[in-house]
Parts: structure tokens; C-alpha cells; sequence
């Protein structure tokens, strides 16, 4: 592995995978795409699934990270994590992307600035629910500066959570600015009862099942 200093400083990413699946989630559901999975998250949710990107990875080059990207020969890309925003070399990984003709989804957890992502970008916004033990992170502001390609996402453990984000829906109007998912918490919450409080309530959102756990095993990676 490269050590962090054998990779100029404004060209420098930690990445800890970059493979090529259908999309899981968002409604770009079900499409083919690549994926870039970057190291680090200053968050610490209670019910992460990707608890493995906190810390290694590899040290890499943006411009090698995208000649990669592009070897798959596919159309569109997501950048995730851990949380993609925390590397700021993020950003110039995103424009290389977008000037390379891909169409370019970014995953983020809200709690840092989005105000900087490149236009063109498609940001899925995960607004952290009181289940998740991280509510005080979210960065409302970034709802200011989220444009209407972007898309909202709450992962919800209980009763709790949903109510929690059913008033965060009202209050705040996203589903007239946005499509808003409601992702329940792998074998925490059931989707049956997701939906039962969905539709009785006649919520402002859309069930959000991660597909890609549904197709594989839920702790396989790389998929």
C-alpha cells in the first residue's frame, strides 16, 4: 500500500474500494453503475453497515481512481463512504468524474458542507434520524443549498424514528422540493411495518429497501 506521502498532497485520496454493481438504493435504483467507497466517517451511527470504512483503505492518485472508474465502461458512478465529503480532494474526484461524461451520484450523511460539490452532481442527502444516536450532526443548511436533482433519505430503526421523520417531511416541505425515501434498518425495522405506518399516515415518501442485500448476502462487500 502506498504511504500517504509517495501521493501529491492536492491529488490524494484514501479509498477503500471501488467496484462495479447495480445501484441499491435512491431512485436510481437497480442500475448499473460503479462505485468509489472512500475511508473515513466522522459519524458513529448506531446501526452503520459500513463500519469497515472507519479506518485503512489505500492511499491513491484522483487521476488513477478515475482511469479505474472508467475501465468498467459504464455510464454512471457513486461516490460514498464512510463519508465521501471528509477527503476534500472529494470534490476534484467528483469534476474529473462529471468532465469524463459520467453521470455522478453522491452518498453523504448531511453532517458536512455540500455547498461545495460540483454542480452536476446528484446528491442523495441522509438525514440522520434520533435512532441513529447522531440526530445533533445534521447540517440543516445543506437543505438551502441542495439542488432539485438532489434526493432525501432518512434509515429508520423504530416508531420513533419515523414519527421523527414524518414531521421533519411536514415541517420542512421536502417532498415537494425532492423524492424522499424511507430506508428501515436492516433486520432491526420491518418493512411490512414500514409501510403499514405509510400508508395509515399517507406519508410524503417512498419505501426504500437496500436491493443490493436482497440479491446477496447483506454482509457482502464489493457488491
Amino acid at each position: 500500500m502506498p504511504h500517504r506521502d509517495e501521493v501529491p498532497r492536492d491529488r490524494r485520496l484514501r479509498v477503500t474500494e471501488v467496484y462495479a454493481s447495480v445501484q441499491g438504493e435512491s431512485t436510481h435504483v437497480g442500475k448499473p453503475m460503479v462505485f468509489i467507497r472512500l475511508t473515513g466517517c466522522p459519524l458513529r451511527c448506531t446501526w452503520c453497515d459500513s463500519t469497515f470504512t472507519f479506518q485503512g483503505g489505500t492511499w491513491r492518485d484522483v487521476d488513477d481512481v478515475v482511469a479505474e472508474v472508467l475501465r468498467f465502461g459504464l455510464p454512471a458512478v457513486e461516490v460514498t463512504g464512510g463519508e465521501p465529503l471528509m477527503q476534500p480532494n472529494a470534490v476534484g474526484l467528483m469534476q474529473k468524474l462529471l468532465d469524463a461524461g459520467l453521470e455522478v451520484l453522491l452518498e453523504t450523511s448531511g453532517a458536512l458542507a455540500i455547498d461545495g460539490v460540483p454542480p452536476g452532481v446528484r446528491v442523495i442527502l441522509d438525514l440522520k434520524a434520533p435512532g441513529s444516536a447522531m440526530e445533533d450532526r445534521n447540517r440543516w443548511e445543506n437543505l438551502d443549498v441542495l439542488d432539485r436533482d438532489g434526493e432525501v433519505k432518512f434509515v429508520l430503526a423504530d416508531r420513533t424514528d419515523y414519527e421523527w421523520a414524518r414531521e421533519v417531511i411536514r415541517q420542512r416541505g421536502l417532498a415537494a422540493r425532492w423524492p424522499v425515501h424511507f430506508s428501515p434498518v436492516w433486520g432491526v425495522l420491518s418493512p411490512a411495518t414500514l409501510v403499514e405506518w405509510m400508508v395509515t399516515d399517507r406519508v410524503a415518501a417512498r419505501l426504500m429497501l437496500q436491493v443490493h442485500k436482497v440479491i446477496w448476502d447483506p454482509a457482502a462487500r464489493g457488491v
